[in-house]
């Protein structure tokens, strides 16, 4: 790609020392239009930088980022379970006490979830006495993951909102409001 960059950038200071621009103008037009595509690129990719917070999740393993959850659901002021590796139901965390239990799916990707992780979460939320369900990823959602999730009632919490995730276990589990 680079090439194809320094191709317009020689094309286009010929064609500016051609066209009566003196040669170190025309050197800094070539330089500029060869710059350009790269520059924009990276200013792009630059505004998409995840937050510190963000970074901290992309570091984690799944389980560390089943445990990462886990503590903001206690720091919550809830109590929390942890189902084993295997035999879950697709359910990772328990999240508060009977009868409004929430059950939580967590992802750690690097790419969107998709709607597998809603399916797991609300055929398993039944099997482990919850009446709720909620799926938190780093990334984001899938447009086939957020349409289920909708309407199936499972709240979806991508990586933008990990900040606000403690306040929002704690509503969803606290009958009326009770305890905020």
């Amino acid at each position: 790609m680079w090439r194809l960059y320094g191709t317009l950038g020689v094309a286009a200071g010929l064609t500016a020392y051609l066209g009566d621009l003196r040669l170190p103008w025309s050197i800094a037009v070539g330089v500029l239009v060869a710059a350009m595509p790269r520059f924009l690129i990276g200013a792009i990719r630059g505004a998409a930088t995840p937050s510190a917070a963000e970074r901290r999740t992309e570091l984690m393993s799944g389980t560390d980022f089943e445990d990462h959850v886990a503590r903001i659901a206690r720091r919550a002021g809830v109590p929390v379970i942890m189902t084993p590796l295997t035999g879950d139901w697709g359910v990772d965390l328990i999240v508060g006490r009977r009868p409004h239990r929430l059950a939580v799916q967590c992802k750690r990707q690097s790419r969107p979830v998709g709607a597998g992780a809603v399916q797991e979460v609300v055929a398993g939320a039944p099997m482990q006495d919850c009446t709720q369900t909620m799926v938190v990823t780093n990334h984001d959602f899938t447009p086939a993951a957020r349409k289920l999730a909708e309407l199936h009632g499972c709240v979806l919490v991508g990586g933008a909102e990990l900040t606000r995730l403690g306040p929002m276990i704690r509503r969803l589990v606290t009958p009326d409001g009770v305890g905020q």
